[in-house]
């Protein structure tokens, strides 16, 4: 039975829930350890859970610091890829994690976007171009004690923009090296 803190007024689609299965199956993501439990239809929030086992145990017994941090890696970048659509590109730019108190049993994660965030990326990106955006992963017990924080920083971009900028990158890297 999922924690009370997971429960949702979303809704799964049949789309999202074959998203989810299909990435549930993904060899990298299913070597983590992790399951995802949940995937909103309309991509705003995302349920992970993480079991002690004999895949994720590391020496003394707890859940490995590996398994927690790649067990909730691709979320945000994902979920801000599909909702956002083909007009933006998207990143993961860098994640930290800290650890609050050894996992020991089952823990989850709910990942969620709100709308407000996502009118905020727009229009950050409209009137710049580009904008970072951070977000906190909290891996939770059944009891909703945080076990580790994951912070993550996503890029988000307009395409042309990125395109644009990507070429002058690309472009000054080889002026650079006709030039030496």
């Amino acid at each position: 039975m999922k924690p009370e803190f997971l429960h949702t007024e979303k809704k799964e689609s049949f789309s999202s829930w074959r998203f989810r299965t299909l990435m549930n199956w993904y060899p990298m993501y299913f070597g983590s350890g992790g399951k995802i439990l949940f995937w909103a239809a309309d991509g705003s929030e995302v349920h992970l859970r993480l079991r002690l086992n004999v895949w994720t145990y590391n020496y003394v017994g707890t859940i490995f610091g590996g398994s927690l941090f790649s067990a909730a890696d691709p979320f945000y970048m994902l979920m801000l890829f599909r909702s956002l659509g083909p007009l933006f590109v998207v990143w993961d730019k860098s994640a930290s994690i800290r650890f609050r108190k050894p996992g020991k049993t089952t823990l989850y994660a709910r990942l969620q976007i709100t709308e407000a965030d996502f009118a905020e990326i727009k229009e950050a990106v409209s009137q710049n171009g580009e904008t970072t955006r951070n977000f906190i992963i909290q891996w939770k017990d059944k009891y909703g004690a945080v076990h580790a924080e994951i912070e993550r920083q996503c890029y988000i971009a307009d395409k042309e923009f990125y395109q644009q900028k990507k070429g002058e990158t690309q472009r000054a890297r080889l002026d650079f090296k006709n030039r030496s």
